[in-house]
């Protein structure tokens, strides 16, 4: 906590990674989405996509596996359980965060 108010997760608070996590929170717990896929709903270079998703891989917030279907190589991505955990408390603190700003600007 900073003065009060919590602070973000600096991991999905950068703009790519939170459309990322956001993106992903809409699986059902466990379902995977194949990376082309994801690149199209996100609008997002392969290359960034990629570097973000290390980032947040790095902290275990997803998984990435490569696998195959059939013949053809395919990248599939997941949030994890812990990623999951993760989103849901950066949107509660910003939440929290929102609320008390709005408190403190009702004030005289």
């Amino acid at each position: 906590m900073n003065g009060g108010l919590p602070d973000l997760d600096p991991v999905i608070h950068a703009q790519a990674r939170l459309r990322v996590v956001s993106a992903l929170s809409t699986l059902a717990d466990g379902d995977r989405i194949v990376f082309p896929q994801l690149q199209e709903i996100l609008r997002m270079t392969a290359g960034n996509l990629s570097v973000h998703l290390r980032k947040l891989e790095d902290a275990g917030y997803v998984e990435v596996v490569k696998t195959h279907q059939g013949r053809t190589p395919a990248t599939l991505v997941r949030l994890t359980g812990r990623g999951r955990v993760a989103f849901e408390d950066y949107t509660a603190a910003l939440h929290a965060l929102l609320n008390g700003t709005a408190t403190r600007r009702e004030e005289p």
